[in-house]
Order: C-alpha cells, then sequence, then structure tokens
C-alpha cells in the first residue's frame, strides 16, 4: 500500500500527456488496431441510419469487407494473404524494372544494310543499332500492372472517402507508376519512330516509387514517415544551415584558390564550388575537386568541420523520435487489443482558490470525503500492484498503462 501511494505521488503528468498524444498518433497510423465494431463500421462508410433501421444491403454489407481486404493487412486471414500477393507483384515488378536493364538481359537489334564494295559489287552488312529488353520482362509487366488496375478499382470502389484516397500521397504515386505502364505501351505502338522516343522512357522510373505501397504493410515504415513529419522543424534547420555553409564556403574556396599561383585550378566558378562544398560537408568526398594551395586546404578544412557539426547536431533529435514512436509501438503491441483505445487528452485542472472548496460541508472536504478518498485508494491497490508486476520492466509500457488506464 505504501508503494502505490508513493507511486502515485510520483510526477507523471506531462509523461502521461506525452503519451497520450503519442498514442493518439498512433492511433491514426493503425497500427494493428482493435477491429471495430458493426456500428462504427455503418458510421465510418455513411449507412448508420440504415443500420439503425435494419435495412443494410447487400452492397453495404460487402463494401467494408471488400475494403478490410484490400486495404487493411492485418484485419483477417484473407487479408494477410491479399497483402502478401500484393507485396509479391511489387517485388516481381521492382526486379524486373531492374533487370531489364542489365546487358545480359537484352536483346540487340539487327538490321541487314546494303553497302557497294569497291568493285562495283554489293553486299550486306550486318549492324547492330539498339539493344530491347527481353520480351519477357513484357509479359511480366503487363501481369503485374494488371494486378496493380485491379487492385486500385477495388480499393476506389469501396473507399469511404473517394476524395481522401484520390488526394492520398501513396495512393497518387500507385496510380501514376500504373498509368506510366500504359502510356509507356501508347508511346511505343505510335510514337516509337521519333528521335527522342526514348527519354520518354525515363518516365517510367516512377514505377520505382511503388516501394512506397510497402507503408500499408510495414508498421516500420509508417513509424518512419511518421518521424519524418514530426521532425520537419530539425529537418527544415538543417538544411539552412547546409544551403548557408555551401554558399560561404563555395566562395571562399572560390577567391583563397586564385590568391596564390594555381595552374591546375579546379575551382573555375563558384557554382562549381557549390558542388565541392556540399560534396565536402555531407562528408561524401568523391575527391573530383580537390584545393591546391595552403589557403584553399585551410577552407577545406573549416568546410569539413563545419559540416560535421551541422549535421551532427540536428540528427539525435530525429533519432529520439524514432526511438520514442518504436518503443511505444512496442510497448503497445504487448497490450491487449480491447486496451489500445486512446482516452482523450485530459485538460489540466485549475488550482482551486479558498473560496472554490476546502470549507465545512463543501462537496470533496470533510470526513466523509476523507473516507471515500481511503476507499478508492484501497480499490486502487491491486491495480497498481498488477501494475508494477506486468509493467514495470518497461518504462515506456508504464507510461502508455497510466496514459489508457479508465481511472
Amino acid at each position: 500500500m505504501m508503494c502505490s501511494c508513493f507511486f502515485l505521488s510520483l510526477p507523471i503528468l506531462p509523461q502521461h500527456r506525452d503519451t497520450q498524444e503519442t498514442l493518439a498518433v498512433l492511433e491514426r497510423l493503425d497500427l494493428d488496431t482493435e477491429k471495430p465494431t458493426e456500428e462504427e463500421l455503418a458510421r465510418k462508410f455513411g449507412y448508420e441510419d440504415d443500420y439503425l433501421k435494419g435495412t443494410v444491403s447487400w452492397w453495404q454489407h460487402m463494401k467494408p469487407q471488400m475494403w478490410s481486404l484490400f486495404d487493411e493487412p492485418y484485419s483477417s486471414n484473407a487479408a494477410k494473404i491479399i497483402g502478401v500477393i500484393s507485396v509479391f507483384f511489387i517485388c516481381v515488378s521492382i526486379l524486373s524494372f531492374c533487370l531489364k536493364t542489365h546487358p545480359d538481359m537484352r536483346v540487340p537489334v539487327i538490321r541487314n544494310i546494303t553497302v557497294k564494295t569497291a568493285n562495283g559489287s554489293t553486299a550486306w552488312v550486318l549492324d547492330k543499332t539498339q539493344t530491347n529488353a527481353h520480351v519477357a520482362f513484357f509479359y511480366i509487366e503487363c501481369v503485374c500492372n494488371a494486378w496493380f488496375t485491379f487492385e486500385i478499382l477495388v480499393r476506389f470502389i469501396s473507399s469511404p472517402n473517394k476524395c481522401e484516397f484520390v488526394t492520398s500521397s501513396v495512393n497518387i504515386i500507385d496510380y501514376i507508376a500504373t498509368l506510366s505502364f500504359y502510356v509507356d505501351l501508347v508511346l511505343q505502338r505510335f510514337a516509337s519512330h521519333l528521335e527522342n522516343a526514348d527519354i520518354l522512357e525515363f518516365f517510367s522510373i516512377i514505377r520505382i516509387m511503388r516501394l512506397f505501397k510497402l507503408t500499408r504493410h510495414s508498421s516500420g515504415l509508417k513509424i518512419l514517415i511518421q518521424t519524418f513529419r514530426a521532425s520537419a522543424k530539425e529537418l527544415t534547420l538543417l538544411v539552412f544551415f547546409l544551403v548557408l555553409g555551401i554558399v560561404i564556403f563555395a566562395s571562399l574556396v572560390y577567391y583563397a584558390e586564385r590568391i596564390q599561383a594555381n595552374p591546375h585550378n579546379d575551382f573555375n566558378s563558384i557554382p562549381l564550388g557549390l558542388w565541392w562544398a556540399l560534396v565536402t560537408m555531407t562528408t561524401v568526398g568523391y575527391g573530383d575537386m580537390a584545393p591546391k594551395t595552403y589557403i584553399g586546404m585551410f577552407v577545406g578544412a573549416l568546410c569539413a568541420l563545419a559540416g560535421v557539426l551541422t549535421i551532427a547536431l540536428p540528427v539525435p533529435v530525429i533519432v529520439s523520435n524514432f526511438a520514442m514512436y518504436y518503443s511505444h509501438t512496442q510497448a503497445r503491441a504487448k497490450l491487449p487489443k480491447k486496451r489500445r483505445r486512446v482516452l482523450p487528452v485530459e485538460q489540466p485542472r485549475q488550482p482551486r482558490t479558498a473560496g472554490q472548496g476546502g470549507g465545512i460541508g463543501m462537496p470533496g472536504s470533510g470526513p466523509m470525503a476523507r473516507r471515500m478518498n481511503q476507499v478508492k485508494t484501497k480499490d486502487l491497490g491491486p491495480k497498481i500492484g498488477k501494475f508494477f508486476v506486468c509493467f514495470v520492466p518497461s518504462t515506456s509500457a508504464i507510461a502508455i498503462w497510466c496514459a489508457l488506464s479508465p481511472f
């Protein structure tokens, strides 16, 4: 009992509120949450009135099931199978896109050219003009894009909010990547005779962005993206200081290399110095450009040190945000699904003045109130004891248990 009272006296209110806010973010990410009830599904898909009246049609009953199958991979075993199939086609599509550029996977295009020899006769010469990907890759892409098209149509038809579905960033990448395949087919059929038709193939690189579709199947990617969103200020600050340092050191090294005699000067302009400063401050150091004078070497040393400090300062904040979301996700996964619902964040109570309570006959004071508080404390004793036994080894689980506790 003394242990429970001591724990209740700890100042955990700020941690409690921060944990509730973090859990609210994880709740919006929909990381393996509890399966919604039929009433919640009716409210989400907009047929709540029909559900209350008991006149739910077969389509209204089928629509949430279709949405769960194709958009919520952890909702059922069938949804997990659909998710595995989707990930399989994504991996096959990316692998096919990469392998078809390998020289051993391409077929040369041979032309038979008629030429005249020195004695005036004609001869035929085989000329290799270009190489094309093997025809097997075309059929693989046809099968993969047929699945992607079917998946987009089913998810769009069964989506509870069409506008939100269309404006989602992951969905935009999905249907642009799928549309690029059909545009490529049309261009190969009707625009293959153009001289710059090969440049249009560059836009097919959007298909590699399908990797972002894996965020629906991986909680780690969702946490990573949420970390970048929560660290937007730190990332902006990092980019600002990098740009500032790049401009300063590019100008310095340009004029430093011109002070002394330098016949092999690599810095003929400040824009070239910008590339050198970027590579140096990010500690990449390609070595394609390097200062030759002593003053330029001194500027290069300052640029490298400034780059290390500039990058090292905001990075711990980003890492701590990722560790916070990841630890809360792991502790939240250990809780039963029925305990994962997040209660609203409580507003801090205003301090009571002398006239707002504490007097005789007022609510919350007197022997009766003290006795009721003792009864509540006794009721909380077993719960807190169970809490100590189960969750004390993990501080994240302690904070989550406090944030989700209904008392």
